[in-house]
């Protein structure tokens, strides 16, 4: 199915932010089951941050998740609720700053699109630690800050014209994390940074492409992912992207 026309700069509009949860499905799904094996966690219940259009919420609801999903977008937050195919997942929209949840609600808690373009990780962290039931475990993706990142985040994504698929201000430096940074702020929240993994494009070449199709409209969002075949490289030193999960307690 097609996106909708990617808007920019305008409230609430849906922007390459689906373009990227596109990209990144994949390689999102295949790290959470090696996660669930290595944490011995079968099901239960999981919130999605950061949701966009429900991808991985429902991702998760087909893993056997009873799964709530919050995003600060009221229409992404309709389309997934659109998109839901009767999996009866709650879509809210909040925050991840105040997602308005109780405490220890959740086995597994999943922060995407999420850590790279909060000024608050604090705040942030400091809920999916609250949301986290004792031994719950939580999942995210982000962003190094490296040279690399800068270019691709900071110029490529939100800086030039003709491959600009987000807002300028998304994403600014300070907001990119390294790993050994981003570990030691969920250690004064009570969560322990056990794996971290580097993901990317087979092909970087091919990431390019797709990003100048889908800008000018010549391919549809379904072509998106096999052009850029993301791949884990869970021996690889993360250059832009990486994937980690932490537990709780």
């Amino acid at each position: 199915m097609a996106a909708p026309h990617i808007e920019l700069d305008s409230p609430g509009a849906i922007d390459g932010r689906h373009i990227r949860a596109l990209a990144f499905h994949d390689v999102r799904v295949e790290y959470v089951k090696s996660v669930l094996a290595r944490a011995r966690l079968d099901g239960g219940r999981a919130l999605v941050v950061g949701s966009g259009r429900g991808m991985l919420a429902v991702a998760l609801a087909d893993l056997g998740f009873e799964v709530t999903a919050v995003d600060p977008s009221p229409a992404a937050t309709a389309m997934a609720r659109d998109d839901d195919g009767g999996r009866g997942i709650t879509y809210l929209t909040a925050p991840a700053e105040d997602p308005g949840l109780p405490d220890a609600a959740f086995d597994l808690v999943y922060c995407a699109d999420t850590f790279e373009v909060t000024s608050r990780l604090d705040l942030v962290l400091g809920h999916a630690a609250r949301l986290l039931a004792p031994g719950g475990v939580l999942v995210y993706d982000t962003v190094n800050r490296t040279l690399m990142s800068r270019l691709v985040y900071l110029g490529a994504f939100q800086g030039i014209g003709m491959t600009r698929i987000m807002p300028r201000g998304r994403y600014t430096a300070a907001r990119l994390r390294p790993p050994a940074e981003l570990a030691a702020e969920m250690r004064r929240h009570g969560l322990r940074n056990a794996d971290v993994c580097d993901f990317k494009p087979r092909d970087p070449r091919n990431l390019v492409k797709a990003v100048l199709a889908r800008r000018k409209g010549r391919i549809t969002d379904d072509e998106i992912p096999p052009l850029v075949d993301f791949v884990l490289d869970p021996r690889g030193k993360p250059v832009v992207t990486y994937l980690g999960y932490a537990t709780k307690g």
